[in-house]
């Protein structure tokens, strides 16, 4: 090989290696739905898989949030109507902005008790997780549906959490910032509670 070839043949091995370390982190990510699951896994529920029509959901209520620039359970309707197509017994929803990771907008779910318990949903097996961006592309909208309970229910022993609404109780997290949404009661490391 001539020093041509050689320099060539270390160069294109140098940009290989380069590409791969730098990807590595990115291959190494997990998805949201496994990020969620070993969550659940950590306090007694069972694993969750993406779920294509939660997908579609999630993803509706994202742009809508981020062509509106507003953090809102109802920016496209009552919850209740728009999980419908879903098929599921119990459902839940969390919405978020401002981190441009799923991991950091997990984090902030997991730091809020209502969020959590949304995470935590009993017999949940599905999840659609999505987001978008606002017109300006500087802020970032997220929204998850977790669900469950697609089989109808034996009439023997229930757990208590068996009993509990068909929709968890869903709240608003977001870190501080412009959006129009008015409900909070106090505001705890950006957290909208």
């Amino acid at each position: 090989m001539d020093i041509l070839g050689t320099v060539t043949h270390r160069a294109v091995g140098g940009l290989i290696a380069g590409f791969l370390l730098l990807a590595a982190p990115a291959l190494a990510a997990e998805s949201p739905a496994e990020l969620i699951s070993s969550f659940r896994l950590k306090h007694g529920e069972v694993r969750v898989v993406r779920d294509a029509t939660l997908d579609r959901i999630a993803l509706d209520q994202a742009r809508a949030m981020a062509a509106k620039d507003d953090l809102s359970h109802e920016v496209l309707g009552p919850f209740n109507g728009r999980i419908g197509p879903a098929g599921a017994g119990r459902a839940a929803e969390n919405i978020a902005y401002g981190y441009e990771s799923f991991e950091k907008t997990l984090g902030q779910w997991i730091d809020s008790s209502g969020h959590r318990k949304n995470l935590l949903l009993h017999n949940a097996s599905r999840v659609g997780v999505a987001s978008a961006r606002d017109a300006s592309g500087k802020r970032t909208y997220w929204a998850m549906v977790i669900a469950g309970d697609y089989e109808p229910k034996s009439k023997g022993k229930r757990d208590k959490r068996d009993r509990e609404p068909l929709v968890a109780v869903v709240r608003e997290a977001k870190p501080s910032g412009r959006p129009k949404s008015s409900g909070c009661h106090i505001k705890v490391l950006g957290l909208c509670i």
